[in-house]
């Protein structure tokens, strides 16, 4: 049975509850999440051929600490850098190296900085340079499966909805949906109750309600759908090598609709802008 509690109530730890918040709640994501957005943005000056992943950890660590924004990653569950770089086949939870970026890689850069106790939890994909059509293409079916996940978010829908409305799309797209990794609930926890799996049947999961705040942020692979986890314990890559991309927002079920908190201030999701 599913239990919703309002999170002022709840326990500081995932019990399996799903927390309901208030407008407090709200405003101290949209805090959060725009420290987030704002290094997502500033990104893209940063990103090209040559620059390595430890460059652009280093630059996430400085940007949260100038604005006493905490890097959620840094020594979680012992995890020992402040983002994940995850390039080409690598699904998400790459870990930063010395190793330069090349031309026409394409890069996913996850960031989640802590403000006031509250999660601020979003990524992207960045192209390094003149990348393939193919590539190209995979990340503008990301993109465009994210926003079919967004757009579902309301009262009344569904988990399953959410994940319908990718995985459809997506494989209308001839890609695949990772099964493996999915979106969760975020707020004054970095992973919380519930979680949005990414593919699904329409009506099935649980019921969305105002209050309810989580991430979606589907994988797609341009194969097929497995992974496997390396040896570091972290990095999950593609079975069959192909390429992977991922885009992340955090959003709030509203009365009305949904919010999304890590919208990007300089406009480079303007398609999600309008619909929200």
């Amino acid at each position: 049975m599913i239990e919703y509690v309002d999170a002022a109530q709840a326990p500081l730890k995932n019990t399996g509850q799903i927390r309901l918040y208030d407008a407090d709640g709200f405003a101290g994501m949209r805090k959060a999440s725009q420290v987030t957005a704002e290094c997502l943005d500033r990104l893209n000056e940063i990103v090209k051929p040559g620059v390595t992943t430890d460059e652009i950890d280093a630059f996430v660590y400085a940007f949260g600490m100038e604005r006493d924004a905490l890097p959620a990653t840094l020594y979680y569950r012992g995890y020992r850098k402040s983002t994940c770089t995850s390039i080409n086949h690598v699904v998400c939870h790459g870990i930063p190296g010395s190793k330069p970026l090349r031309e026409g890689d394409i890069v996913n850069i996850d960031v989640t900085y802590i403000v006031d106790g509250w999660y601020g939890d979003s990524s992207r994909m960045y192209a390094v340079g003149q990348v393939k059509r193919a590539a190209e293409r995979l990340m503008e079916v990301t993109y465009k499966a994210l926003l079919r996940g967004l757009e579902v978010v309301k009262p009344g829908a569904t988990t399953g909805d959410i994940g319908a409305a990718i995985q459809a799309y997506v494989e209308s797209e001839r890609c695949s949906v990772v099964r493996d990794f999915c979106g969760h609930g975020v707020g004054q926890l970095f992973h919380d109750a519930p979680n949005i799996l990414h593919y699904g049947r329409p009506g099935e999961g649980i019921a969305l309600q105002p209050g309810m705040i989580f991430t979606i942020e589907p994988m797609v692979n341009l194969g097929r759908p497995h992974v496997k986890i390396l040896s570091d314990g972290w990095t999950a890559v593609t079975r069959d090598r192909s390429l992977s991309a991922q885009y992340e927002h955090s959003v709030g079920v509203t009365e009305t609709g949904r919010e999304i908190f890590t919208l990007s201030p300089g406009g480079y999701d303007p398609d999600l802008a309008a619909r929200t």
